[in-house]
């Protein structure tokens, strides 16, 4: 069993930045992909960016080169650094533990760009 906790949501202005992190209560050195998923009201969630064990990453189109991802074995913690961001409205972040032949899920983080 994984639990993972997100943290860093908020409210923020359009082009301004977030850091969001994901702590897990295992070592995320044995977790095959960590990633990053969201999810606005009335949408299905989608993805954002997966780090692997070896920090392979991967990041959807819509927050390529914005949104970079990234994870410190010690702490075992994922981050992702949110730049430049859109007047979107309130979106759920939720973190994501693959470890092949289970997934896990965190709480979520709320996240709101407005003016």
């Amino acid at each position: 069993q994984v639990q993972l906790v997100e943290s860093g949501g908020g409210l923020v202005q359009p082009g301004g930045s977030l850091r969001l992190s994901c702590a897990a209560s295992v070592s995320i050195s044995r977790i095959y992909i960590m990633g990053w998923y969201r999810q606005a009201p009335g949408k299905q969630r989608e993805f954002v960016a997966h780090i692997t064990s070896n920090s392979y990453t991967y990041y959807a189109d819509a927050v390529k080169g914005r949104f970079p991802i990234s994870r410190d074995n010690a702490k075992n913690t994922v981050y992702l650094q949110m730049n430049s961001l859109k007047p979107e409205g309130t979106t759920v972040y939720y973190c994501k533990a693959d470890q092949g032949d289970a997934n896990y899920w965190g709480q979520g983080t709320r996240v709101t760009v407005s003016s």
